[in-house]
């Protein structure tokens, strides 16, 4: 069976360790013998299932926009496993100018982290870029929840949601990480999809199914949430959950070509 990971970040080799870290000080764990370098991931899913991988960064100022863009963009077109996502910043000027320039290029879809941005998901700023997406048919990748944060509560992915009927969401982590009741609450009968990265190390294995059976197999992806963990042993964790066959195709395959809204080889 192949397997699609769809939340993979990947950085330039010279600043792969630092951001790494930086990464693994956010959420106060240890990330020292790892690093989030495209060459570092191709090596981790090599011999495994794994054949493509969903990757992105995050902005944390508006003025790197363009080269991360520039970054994943290159690293795609060498790396045929790779399915390359923008970065976006709330304050990014001529917002649309740069979606189109990141099309051109051949990025996909659009990766937001609310939390590490410091703007609120539903913020005006932000609307203008679902606007576009929804419009564009581009998927979102957004990081969803943090007990820590308000930034990314999952009630305002709810605004987004209803907002932007059209738009193709992936709410990650369980759609609220660290807070994934919460996430259920407002999310279980919305139109989007969830993805599993950073999430089932915390729940164990049986919260872990009762959220994918809740959600319905139909709206789950596979995702690692590479570097803070090794692809091939997320994908074990999952595997162990005893999913049938048919399920773990549409959660590990099939789900993330309807979000792509492409057959992936």
């Amino acid at each position: 069976m192949h397997v699609v990971d769809v939340h993979a970040h990947i950085y330039p080799s010279k600043i792969a360790q630092k951001a790494s870290q930086s990464i693994g000080n956010f959420y106060n764990i240890s990330m020292e013998e790892t690093d989030g370098s495209a060459e570092r991931l191709l090596a981790e899913i090599e011999h495994t299932d794994i054949t493509r991988c969903v990757v992105h960064s995050v902005a944390v100022r508006p003025g790197t926009v363009e080269s991360i863009n520039d970054f994943i963009a290159e690293t795609c077109d060498a790396h045929p496993e790779f399915i390359g996502f923008m970065t976006l910043h709330q304050d990014t000027p001529n917002v649309a100018e740069e979606i189109e320039r990141a099309c051109s290029m051949g990025l996909c879809g659009i990766k937001l982290h609310p939390d590490t941005q410091q703007v609120n998901m539903d913020d005006d700023r932000l609307m203008r870029v679902y606007e576009i997406a929804e419009r564009k048919q581009l998927p979102l990748i957004i990081h969803t929840g943090d007990y820590r944060y308000d930034y990314s509560h999952p009630r305002r992915l709810k605004r987004i949601l209803h907002e932007f009927p059209r738009l193709k969401v992936d709410a990650a982590h369980f759609g609220g990480w660290s807070i994934y009741d919460y996430a259920l609450e407002f999310l279980e009968d919305e139109s989007c999809y969830l993805d599993v990265s950073s999430s089932m190390r915390f729940l164990g294995p049986r919260r872990t199914r009762e959220l994918v059976e809740a959600y319905g197999y139909d709206r789950i992806l596979f995702g690692s949430d590479f570097p803070m963990w090794v692809p091939a042993s997320e994908l074990s964790i999952f595997r162990a959950l005893g999913f049938g066959k048919d399920a773990m195709e549409r959660m590990c395959w099939h789900n993330t070509e309807l979000l792509l809204g492409r057959d992936l080889d």
